[in-house]
């Protein structure tokens, strides 16, 4: 009986650091602001605007999360180096293949890595998704964010429907959040 839960013990191990991401050091939370237009206030939790961001992407091109306006994004943080962001990856470049003709924006929003270290990894996947370096941990802080991978869901108007803290498992658990957003 104990020889079976050694051997079970790596398995556990492996399940659990899956299903609770990476931990990041906590920053500080942003300050709320209310967009005048309507009247829904700027912020990073559920029912707030998503608050607006410009980065530059892998291949040297400039995003705005504000932009997208009218189309649903799903945002996602997340890093090389964490083993749940890696294991996700694949599922959000078929959630990309997928889902990019019907509407949806995925920007994967790597966290404070050199280009090189991305692009490497990039090509090793064979994935083409949206890449925008957060050089500095900007807007990872701005979005609070203390674990990856962690994942917003802003539908058409900008407004957060979901968030997803840890990695998807698979497509159809991602899938699932998307019904959120999607028309």
């Amino acid at each position: 009986m104990g020889n079976k839960i050694i051997k079970l013990l790596p398995i556990i191990l492996l399940v659990a650091v899956l299903a609770s991401g990476c931990k990041a050091p906590a920053p500080a939370a942003p300050p709320s602001t209310t967009n005048q237009s309507t009247n829904v206030p700027e912020g990073i939790n559920i029912g707030n605007r998503a608050i607006d961001f410009e980065l530059q992407t892998l291949d040297g091109k400039t995003v705005k999360l504000s932009d997208f306006r009218g189309k649903p994004v799903l945002l996602n943080f997340w890093a090389t180096w964490c083993g749940p962001c890696r294991s996700e990856m694949p599922y959000l470049q078929q959630i990309n293949d997928s889902y990019s003709a019907k509407g949806l924006v995925l920007l994967a929003v790597d966290i404070d890595e050199s280009p090189d270290t991305v692009k490497k990894f990039m090509t090793d996947l064979n994935l083409s998704l949206t890449v925008p370096m957060d050089v500095g941990k900007k807007v990872a802080k701005t979005y609070s964010i203390t674990a990856i991978p962690s994942t917003f869901l802003i539908d058409k108007d900008g407004i957060i429907r979901g968030k997803v803290v840890g990695a998807f498992p698979n497509k159809t658990a991602i899938e699932s959040e998307l019904k959120k957003i999607m028309p």
